[in-house]
């Protein structure tokens, strides 16, 4: 039950980034109650023992961290840290019939060999220098904007101060850019994955969404670096949940909110335990949520197109590309049927409505870096994680029959992946303690059941370019409109992936929400 009848700021939901709003609020003294409609916190960013019997800590969901800033875990003191992969990515292919990939990683040196070996020459790696140099330019301009005001489009474009780039990236679809840059058909899928994170999108859509989405994921950090969060993602949202509360916030869980009130000035927000009244409610749930809560008209419908996959194994497998070790390839993302071609044509089936025939998905192994999500003799056994995340799974694709459509995607998903293995995939599965192979998949409309997120979309909806749109007059308007958190309702602000400059695992919305309550006063 909440401890009182009213406060100052009632935040609807208990995912990272409501406890980051949460503890920003009550370290300014502010009286803060989040209310949480599972029975913990975290959002999509926990931990779980996933399969029965076995001492294993995935991070189920959301799994690797880029966006979140250092400056959010200084100011609130986290007690929390993530870990650099040695490796950025693997990507099998095969070329004149014989096996072979390209590993980036390990060094300058050894990575431009990797280029020169699968292509014949030093173009692509060249290529690849001065392309990922522009874009490491780009987040170290970018990044330190998204904790402040919005800035206004002519503005950001003053600080990015390259016209070129400034054009490639925030105006022509970024298909253009990756075919004028790139030759090799491998070399230009690796790129474009980046565009196509749970983004359902072709290269040259002329909305650009596949451009937002790769500005959010090159520009993580000021380097664009993912990261491996030490102890899996539930010990980010542990560690904030642990600050919001030493800081003064009541944190309620087991406790639906039904319902929300206002008149622009107070609030009334009614919950399984009753109703609390608020100054302003911060809402860390999707727009299509805040809608219903409201008891408005829902916004356009959003959509995922992902297949999320965890498994645990006995041993990693065996490659057939025999020059490379699968401790290095599974260490960073390993890419499975990512060629550019391999990406359109994947795209265009799921586009005709059905699923592509060679299912393009990346792979990465978490415990390789942080052994410490197994238990002690998980880890002696010589165990490991293996984590996929599928593209071009829109959730159209699952209406008709959930389960079953699932089902045949993770079997094509994996036979897939095995077409590059030396031994099959499920050989390596450990089992649970009723026999059961360790291995659980998610479809978008699983996530939409278990985390409410509108079609499975991890982003609550399209991503939007990280600076102020005309119509949102944030110079002159409105302290949540200046920091881009605004609702129609004056004191009811969006904290979480629906926000502008939201999605991911970041805290800023969380962030500037808790921001623009601070300026208004």
């Amino acid at each position: 039950m909440p401890e009182r009848t009213s406060y100052d700021a009632v935040i609807v939901g208990g995912g990272h980034n409501g406890l980051v709003a949460a503890a920003y609020l009550a370290r300014a003294g502010r009286s803060v109650l989040v209310l949480e409609r599972l029975d913990h916190t975290g959002g999509a960013a926990v931990s779980t023992r996933a399969f029965a019997g076995v001492d294993a800590r995935l991070s189920r969901y959301s799994y690797l961290v880029s966006l979140l800033p250092p400056k959010i875990v200084q100011d609130l003191g986290l007690r929390f840290a993530v870990r650099k992969r040695t490796v950025s990515s693997y990507t099998p292919a095969v070329r004149d019939g014989r096996p072979t990939g390209l590993l980036v990683g390990g060094g300058e040196a050894r990575t431009r060999t990797a280029f020169a070996e699968l292509t014949g020459s030093d173009r692509e790696f060249t290529a690849w220098q001065r392309f990922y140099g522009s874009t490491q330019r780009l987040a170290e301009r970018v990044f330190p904007t998204l904790t402040g005001p919005l800035p206004s489009r002519a503005a950001l474009r003053a600080t990015v101060d390259d016209d070129a780039l400034w054009h490639a990236l925030f105006e022509r679809p970024l298909g253009e850019l990756v075919e004028e840059t790139f030759t090799d058909d491998l070399v230009r899928g690796v790129v474009l994955t980046d565009a196509l994170i749970g983004t359902f999108a072709g290269a040259h859509d002329p909305s650009l969404r596949q451009n937002r989405c790769f500005l959010y994921h090159v520009i993580g950090g000021g380097t664009g670096d993912w990261d491996v969060p030490i102890g899996g993602m539930g010990a980010l949202t542990d560690a904030l949940a642990d600050a919001a509360r030493r800081a003064g916030a009541e944190i309620v869980t087991d406790c639906a909110v039904t319902g929300i009130a206002t008149d622009g000035r107070s609030a009334e927000v009614t919950c399984d335990q009753g109703t609390v009244g608020a100054r302003r409610v911060l809402v860390n749930a999707a727009p299509r949520e805040l809608a219903r809560l409201l008891g408005e008209a829902p916004p356009p419908p959003a959509e995922g197109a992902q297949l999320k996959v965890n498994m645990l194994l006995t041993r990693l497998p065996r490659l057939r590309d025999t020059g490379v070790d699968p401790r290095e390839a599974f260490s960073g993302t390993f890419h499975i049927a990512e060629g550019y071609r391999q990406l359109e044509d994947a795209y265009q089936q799921a586009e005709s409505g059905g699923l592509p025939v060679s299912p393009p998905s990346e792979i990465y192994c978490h415990s390789l870096t942080d052994p410490s999500i197994l238990g002690a003799d998980l880890v002696r056994q010589g165990y490991q994680t293996l984590t996929l995340f599928g593209l071009h799974a829109p959730a159209r694709l699952f209406t008709a029959d959930n389960d079953a459509t699932r089902d045949r995607l993770l079997a094509a998903t994996l036979a897939e992946l095995d077409t590059h293995l030396a031994e099959p995939l499920a050989g390596c599965l450990a089992h649970d303690a009723d026999g059961r192979p360790c291995i659980e998949a998610r479809s978008p409309l699983d996530l939409d059941r278990e985390l409410g997120l509108p079609g499975g979309n991890i982003f609550h909806r399209d991503l939007a370019f990280p600076y102020a749109e005309p119509a949102d007059d944030a110079a002159e308007g409105t302290a949540p409109a200046r920091w881009g958190v605004a609702t129609t309702h004056a004191n009811v602000l969006l904290c979480g992936a629906g926000a502008v400059r939201g999605g991911g695992v970041s805290g800023i919305p969380g962030h500037n929400a808790a921001m623009a309550v601070l300026e208004e006063g």
